[in-house]
């Protein structure tokens, strides 16, 4: 790996960046229409005081080539949070050269730092080169578990439904 290549804790200046990769990964995983952010959500939501996300920038030779975001949940069976990746992106030119390796080392660096007892994120089941290089890694993957998800008008419909 490039010694020019260093990762810090993205900051409020960082947004518009943030926005662009959030952009860009949209496109990669084939959803150019589902980003529905903008500069000001992500200084709110990740620069706040009380922000529960947080977010990094890698950047080599002073230039940003991706970001990863991530926040702690609870583990009820281990008494701990973990620490949960909810995006991350690289350039492209940027990837295979272990950028990733070390964003995914910083943030494993990251939940040890927080005595997290573990650290997990899902992939897109056709992302064949992600799904390779986590198992190159040593992370496993979780195929019995199904994601649920409620959003939008089903979000809305279900919180307000009559008991």
């Amino acid at each position: 790996m490039n010694n020019n290549v260093i990762i810090r804790d993205a900051n409020i200046s960082d947004a518009q960046t943030i926005l662009q990769f959030i952009t860009e990964l949209a496109i990669y995983e084939k959803e150019p229409d589902a980003v529905k952010t903008d500069e000001h959500a992500i200084i709110k939501t990740l620069f706040s005081e009380g922000a529960t996300a947080h977010s990094i920038i890698c950047l080599e030779n002073d230039e940003p080539i991706g970001f990863a975001v991530y926040f702690y949940n609870y583990s009820t069976w281990l008494g701990k949070n973990g620490l949960y990746l909810e995006d991350l992106y690289l350039s492209p030119d940027s990837r295979g050269k272990g950028a990733g390796k070390l964003i995914m080392k910083h943030l494993a660096n990251k939940a040890i730092t927080n005595d997290c007892g573990r650290f997990e994120w899902v992939v897109l089941d056709w992302n064949k080169p992600a799904i390779d290089f986590y198992d190159s890694i040593g992370a496993k993957a979780q195929n019995e578990w199904i994601i649920y998800r409620l959003t939008g008008q089903e979000l809305h419909d279900f919180a307000n439904q009559a008991e």
